[in-house]
């Protein structure tokens, strides 16, 4: 990707997970957010090639916000001294999270060949149905609900359901922020699972970005996520790797 490119997205992430507050320093962008997104509360390279530096300013701007510095840096080549100066103070990487981008015409047009069933919703703001399948089995009642809230930050964002006889089968976010669209929070219970579900609320999605008229769509899926080969198959493609170090 071109340096401008990785910038844009970077950008775009932080401010589709809209945390309290964020800031650019040194050739990173800090998202400065207790709650319990990582996007939300960790600093990201607006570059990849050449690296920005990792300055002592860049952890001093989260000790002064009362936050633990958290960094999420590329599993790239050019990242290598960056990972050997964490390491020595004392940071350890976890939570491997590929990041994915695709055309949203492409996406409008990628659900499941014979896949049917209700269409979905696009809400735009959570109702009572869509959080509780969102803070469904996984997380914590006190963490889903926080996400919740932070997702309903999110400048113009819509909140995706499928729904059918009074039940809420799949849900996500579609953000509208930083010129590109942004999918986060995809859920759909165990025993929705395999019914094309997701694969119609990403259609959806790049559906209601192409309205929009933006250029790209984005998410950002852990690696061992078994969704990653939905998201693959629905045409996105991954960019790289980044890991949390904490």
């Amino acid at each position: 990707m071109e340096a401008d490119d990785v910038a844009a997205l970077e950008r775009a992430t932080v401010a589709g997970v809209a945390p309290r507050a964020s800031l650019e320093l040194d050739g990173w962008i800090l998202a400065l957010d207790p709650g319990p997104m990582g996007r939300a509360g960790s600093a990201a390279p607006l570059s990849h090639d050449p690296p920005p530096l990792l300055t002592p300013a860049l952890a001093g701007a989260y000790l002064a916000a009362g936050l633990a510095p958290a960094f999420r840096l590329p599993d790239l080549p050019a990242f290598a001294a960056a990972r050997d100066l964490l390491r020595d103070g004392g940071y350890r990487p976890g939570e491997p999270t590929w990041v994915m981008t695709a055309d949203p015409g492409a996406l409008a047009r990628s659900a499941r060949p014979g896949s049917t069933g209700p269409e979905p919703v696009l809400l735009e703001a959570p109702d009572a149905e869509w959080t509780a399948a969102f803070c469904g089995p996984g997380f914590e009642p006190g963490e889903g609900a926080l996400r919740v809230s932070q997702l309903a930050r999110s400048p113009g964002a819509r909140f995706g359901a499928v729904r059918e006889d009074g039940r809420t089968l799949a849900v996500g976010v579609l953000s509208r922020a930083g010129g590109l669209g942004g999918i986060h929070g995809m859920r759909t219970p165990a025993d929705q699972r395999g019914r094309g579900h997701a694969g119609r609320l990403l259609a959806a999605f790049g559906r209601q970005t192409a309205l929009w008229g933006l250029p790209g769509i984005f998410l950002q899926v852990e690696a061992g996520n078994p969704a990653r080969r939905l998201y693959q198959a629905a045409g996105f493609r991954e960019l790289w790797r980044y890991w949390y170090w904490r």
